[in-house]
């Protein structure tokens, strides 16, 4: 007993008198609270647990591994493990019916029935859970649907979307960016084969709308829904569409086929949503417009706290989150729905006592009316968020996390984890292949055993039982659920567990304020623009924090991404684990790990460069090492520089940049407007000092133009034009522009022959550097008034990545000591050309190239010249 019956129970003196034999398990530990709280009766709610019930673990594990087996595989393969499944729990049943008969017979009964009983129930799951799949997979594979997809056949289809429409990522291919698509889950209700058959059917399908260029993604652009009709959607809305069907890209796919729709013509709207999702999509619209005014980071991710709404996320941030671990932040997730419902409930230790607090006892509500107004509550959440299995998967383990705080108990709530678990797998067995459903588990599993633990061991050695706690929750859902991580991105984050702690202080107020701000946009916009500017001070400190982390030189290892290396991270983080309990009893040693650790992460350039000697002190150019694209780094001083191109990729150039310890951009020159050249362009503006931007006047691919100047814009940089003749000096850095004329002739290859091309002079050593010119454009430049310039350079940087289109007679007159060549490896345009590597040795030149010897620093004066690699 508890509460108040607690002292009566303690002065009965003949609870002391019962015989130890007869006495309850837990009467000992009681009477040992009660002893060591010192006082006369005794501790007034001590609380018991027994050993953690694990019987409905094994069920739960059986049906899940079974579901992942069978979903895919054929009906004789689902009915024969079915059946024997059948059976064979049916004779362990009969046989531990006659053995309990026998038994009775003798007055007792052993442990084996339990046994046999365990047994059974898990393989009367199996059973549940190959029928389940098996009826799934039918799905998959009936109607014309699967076959028409075989025939790449053209159809008119009327479908029901079942999904939020999302977009693709914007994706470098070669020099330009490919165009984004808009996907949607649906399934096909009707279909109108092309002799004018009309077959009503029921197939899943994920329908793809290809987009005519990335200017129509709002990600791109920055805008809402606006960008794309087809953005605008609501799940259970029917449409026709005309699209060709195609087969899923493998068999493990939940889907029958793809439905390809060509175009970006506005969707033909045959049957309007639901009531419940208009209502759903009118609260995530008002959210969304509460939201317009904030900041660019507050903007994108409060949408995503609250209701899982990433449309407005860009590649560079759902980058930072990646690499930092935080993704979880930017789905729907349990801890959101805890947070929900902890605001309702009160402080969930004092949930079921009479001195709760919370909203609802301050509003008057009943303990069985709160109960039956929080399942309201989460029956809001699931329809706003979407009833999709991973926003059921969502509220399930949310609800399975908040119950266990609630009761303190958390040993008792492992069944009803599994219990969540075979529920959840039987009523959608395609959740035991979806790699969120496992992380989702395992961290709702790491929070009901390990944190508990984990943070008892860090009280115990004087941590601060606030820190301790949420230091233990991060890094035991941090342990766990890294592994499966390693395997998605082939990478380990070292910043997850330190960014997931800072960023956990700011996750409560950003939800309580964005659901807030969601509950009365509807009603009252303008309170809901003030409390969307509340909450976007603890939104823009989780994107900082995301953003600091990624951009930590250290922040993250590559790591092997396969089920082999997620076994050795997981034998790594043992031992970590063992060793850190050692060292949390030796505080100066302990202090000497972290201090190592952060030097590890941050990788202050001082002592990076005395460790691994990059950069090389007192170099003059650097040629990053950024996959298949240019960029480069002219020396202006101490932190100070010079970019000529930003490569394909954000992260890589600025860590570049990072390594070179490049604070300050007096200066960027974009030399043509491909995307390999200018794709990076955010990670060369993130966190540093820019002057100006300076481009070719050749404005194409104009959805690359818009992007560059967007980005200036957004950070009040101007943007110029560089012209031949144009000088310009900074520090002991002056160059030249070579290239282009003011009018540069149509050619070709009009971006690439478009380049500026520079003479730049460092501290004497002359460098060349050609952009991507071809070779018509590298002839126009040896007939031009700056042909004078280009004889005996010190280094040149070869044109577009040493392709084989080279002009010999501007080799020969250039005539380089050192040739550089920026590409990635093993791309698939053969560069660098062996028969430009060739024609630069026979004159004379040391070739070095990135996609072999890595990150090239140029180190020298006039007199002597030698190359450091990173």
């Amino acid at each position: 007993m508890t509460g108040p019956e607690a002292p009566e129970e303690a002065e009965a003196p003949e609870m002391a008198k019962v015989p130890e034999e007869t006495e309850h398990p837990g009467a000992a530990s009681r009477r040992a609270v009660h002893a060591a709280s010192g006082k006369r009766l005794g501790a007034s709610h001590p609380r018991e647990e027994g050993p953690t019930d694990l019987r409905l673990v094994p069920p739960a594990l059986a049906a899940w591994v079974t579901a992942a087996v069978t979903v895919g595989a054929s009906p004789g393969w689902v009915t024969g493990v079915a059946v024997v499944s059948l059976v064979a729990a049916g004779g362990l049943m009969v046989a531990g019916r006659r053995r309990t008969s026998g038994a009775k017979g003798h007055g007792g009964e052993g442990t084996g029935s339990w046994r046999r009983v365990s047994v059974a129930a898990a393989l009367l799951c199996v059973a549940a859970a190959a029928a389940s799949a098996g009826l799934h997979g039918a799905d998959l594979r009936r109607g014309p649907v699967p076959s028409l997809a075989r025939q790449f056949a053209h159809v008119t289809a009327e479908v029901e979307i079942t999904s939020d429409p999302r977009l693709t990522r914007p994706r470098i291919k070669g020099d330009h960016m490919a165009p984004t698509a808009v996907l949607l889950d649906a399934e096909v209700r009707r279909l109108t084969r092309a002799d004018g058959t009309v077959v009503a059917t029921r197939a899943p399908v994920l329908v793809i709308v290809d987009a005519r260029s990335p200017r129509d993604s709002p990600r791109l652009s920055g805008g809402g829904s606006e960008g794309s009709p087809w953005l605008s959607l609501l799940p259970s809305t029917r449409l026709r569409v005309s699209a060709r069907l195609v087969p899923a890209l493998s068999d493990g796919d939940d889907i029958a086929a793809v439905l390809r729709v060509r175009g970006a013509a506005p969707p033909e709207v045959v049957g309007e949503p639901s009531a419940s999702q208009r209502f759903a999509g009118r609260l995530r619209e008002g959210l969304r417009e509460a939201t317009d005014g904030l900041e660019t980071d507050a903007r994108a991710l409060l949408p995503g706290l609250v209701v899982g709404d990433t449309s407005r996320v860009t590649p560079a941030l759902d980058d930072a989150f990646k690499a930092t671990d935080l993704t979880h932040l930017l789905a729907v997730s349990g801890g959101n729905f805890t947070i929900l419902l902890a605001l309702f409930i009160g402080p969930p230790g004092l949930a079921q006592r009479a001195e709760r607090r919370g909203l609802a006892p301050r509003l008057g509500v009943s303990l069985r009316a709160t109960a039956l107004l929080g399942g309201a509550l989460t029956l809001a959440f699931v329809i706003v968020c979407r009833p999709d299995p991973s926003v059921l998967r969502a509220a399930a383990c949310g609800s399975i996390a908040l119950l266990a705080i609630a009761t303190g108990r958390r040993r008792s709530l492992i069944p009803a984890l599994a219990t969540a678990v075979l529920l959840l797998v039987l009523y959608d067995p395609w959740l035991a292949r979806s790699y969120g459903f496992l992380l989702s588990v395992l961290a709702t599993g790491a929070l009901l055993t390990l944190a508990p633990r984990w943070s008892a061991a860090l009280q115990r050695r004087r941590v601060p039982p606030r820190l301790a706690e949420a230091l233990a929750a991060a890094a035991a859902a941090q342990a766990l659920c890294a592994p499966v991580v390693a395997v998605l991105s082939a990478r380990v984050s070292l910043v997850a567990v330190p960014c997931n702690l800072l960023a956990e202080f700011a996750v409560a107020p950003a939800t309580v304020l964005g659901f807030a701000t969601l509950a009365t946009a509807s009603v009252a916009m303008p309170v809901a623009k003030t409390l969307a500017w509340c909450a976007s001070w603890p939104a823009r400190w989780i994107a900082d924090i995301a953003r600091t982390g990624a951009a930590l030189p250290g922040g993250g290892v590559d790591w092997p991404g396969s089920w082999t290396g997620a076994l050795l991270l997981a034998l790594v983080t043992a031992v970590v684990v063992l060793v850190g309990r050692r060292l949390l009893g030796h505080p100066w040693l302990s202090g000497a790990c972290v201090l190592l650790f952060l030097l590890v992460v941050v990788q202050p350039s001082p002592l990076t460069r005395v460790i691994t000697g990059w950069p090389p002190p007192g170099w003059r150019f650097a040629m990053c090492d950024v996959g298949q694209g240019d960029a480069t780094v002219l020396s202006a001083g101490s932190g100070a520089a010079v970019v000529v191109d930003a490569g394909p990729d954000p992260v890589l150039v600025d860590r570049c940049l990072s390594a070179l310890g490049i604070t300050t951009i007096p200066l960027v020159v974009l030399t043509h407007f491909h995307a390999d050249h200018v794709a990076g362009l955010p990670g060369v503006l993130r966190g540093r000092s820019v002057g100006a931007i300076e481009t070719t006047g050749f404005e194409e691919p104009p959805d690359q133009v818009e992007f560059v100047r967007r980005e200036a814009a957004a950070r009040q940089i101007p943007v110029t034009r560089a012209v031949a003749g144009e000088r310009r000096r900074t520090g002991s850095l002056d160059w030249r522009v070579l290239w282009p004329p003011p009018s540069p002739a149509p050619t070709p290859d009009g971006p690439n022959d478009a380049s500026v091309a520079l003479i730049v002079r460092s501290a004497g050593l002359r460098l060349l550097l050609l952009g991507d010119l071809e070779p018509p454009a590298q002839r126009a430049l040896l007939r031009s008034s700056a042909a004078a310039e280009l004889g005996a350079v010190d280094v040149l940087k070869v044109a577009h990545h040493g392709s084989a289109y080279q002009d010999p007679d501007l080799i020969r007159r250039v005539a380089p000591r050192l040739a550089l060549i920026s590409c990635g490896k093993d791309n698939p345009y053969g560069h660098p050309a062996p028969s430009t590597v060739a024609a630069l040795r026979a004159g004379g030149a040391v070739v070095l190239r990135t996609d072999e010897d890595g990150a090239l620093a140029v180190v020298g004066a006039s007199g002597g010249l030698s190359v450091a690699r990173d």
